[in-house]
């Protein structure tokens, strides 16, 4: 029986594949071994849920269900994950509003009855609980993309690289340079939401000294946020995605990789910005002269 806001209660064939529940913003189809969450796209739906599109949610994924009152005439049916068994709640790590939790169905109140009857069918088939040893549910596909505040972060599935913006990226990150790092050299991501005093994506390297890290905006291996930059349907996903690589990539051996040609024009914009960097004091005479040559070497 399909899930369409009836009252009367539906015989036990969720074992049977197609069974859909459809709420606010995302409708669950049940099948033997898994729901598959499709989110809408409409102007209403969370950018997040649009980004995702869809997941399919193993039931060895799942912990609990809950059934709760929601506001204004409606019932929450949500989906209680084992702990590290998606790699974007645990690159959020509790930091997502309730409204862009991705496990939450918004019904409308007539339908409790049947959210219910879905919520005891999937209890009754739970039977892992606990931290999973391995992400169990896909991460979001590369490649991806996002403009922070103070750069631009891709993520190709190999490597993360930040290229910044003279426009907002500090001098500590322009005397560094653009950063290209291997999932290899990498132990983890840091995602701190966007919507929050001042949200950034680090990325934890197994070669850090300690534990410690400075600020975002003059960490190299660091993007921020900003009004308009890094929103978090662009970022967590990114994060997520990294992570889970990160996860399945054993350490590998840093290579040095041959800086790709860049545009001459973006090369002299790079050289001017140094300049008025040199000009303020920021930048030594030492230090212009080996970040021009630098730049110059990549024509």
């Amino acid at each position: 029986m399909r899930g369409e806001g009836t009252e009367k209660l539906v015989p036990h064939t969720m074992s049977r594949m197609g069974d859909v529940l459809a709420g606010f913003h995302a409708a669950w189809e049940f099948e033997s071994d898994s729901v598959l969450i499709r989110y809408e796209r409409g102007i209403r739906t969370p950018k997040l849920f649009q980004a995702l599109g869809e997941r399919r949610v193993p039931l060895e994924a799942i912990e609990g269900v809950t059934l709760t009152p929601g506001r204004r005439g409606t019932v929450v049916l949500r989906a209680e994950l084992r702990p590290g068994a998606d790699p974007l709640l645990e690159a959020a790590a509790g930091q997502l509003k309730e409204s862009s939790d991705p496990y939450r169905l918004v019904l409308p109140a007539e339908r409790e009855t049947l959210a219910e009857y879905y919520a005891d069918e999937l209890r009754a088939r739970l039977t892992e609980s606990g931290p999973a040893e391995r992400h169990l549910v896909a991460a979001p596909e590369v490649p991806l993309q996002f403009k922070a505040y103070d750069g631009k972060a891709t993520f190709d599935g190999t490597a993360v690289s930040f290229r910044w913006f003279w426009t907002g990226a500090s001098s500590a990150k322009w005397k560094a340079g653009d950063q290209r790092f291997p999932i290899g050299e990498l132990s983890g991501v840091e995602w701190r939401s966007p919507e929050v005093f001042e949200g950034h994506l680090r990325l934890l390297r197994r070669d850090a000294a300690d534990g410690t890290a400075g600020q975002a905006d003059q960490d190299p291996a660091a993007v921020v946020f900003g009004l308009g930059y890094g929103p978090v349907h662009e970022s967590l996903p990114f994060a997520g995605a990294v992570l889970a690589a990160v996860r399945n990539c054993a350490p590998v051996p840093a290579v040095s990789v041959a800086p790709a040609r860049r545009d001459p024009a973006d090369i002299a914009e790079r050289i001017r910005h140094l300049g008025e960097l040199h000009q303020a004091g920021l930048v030594t005479d030492e230090e212009f002269s080996a970040k021009k040559a630098e730049l110059l070497s990549e024509l």
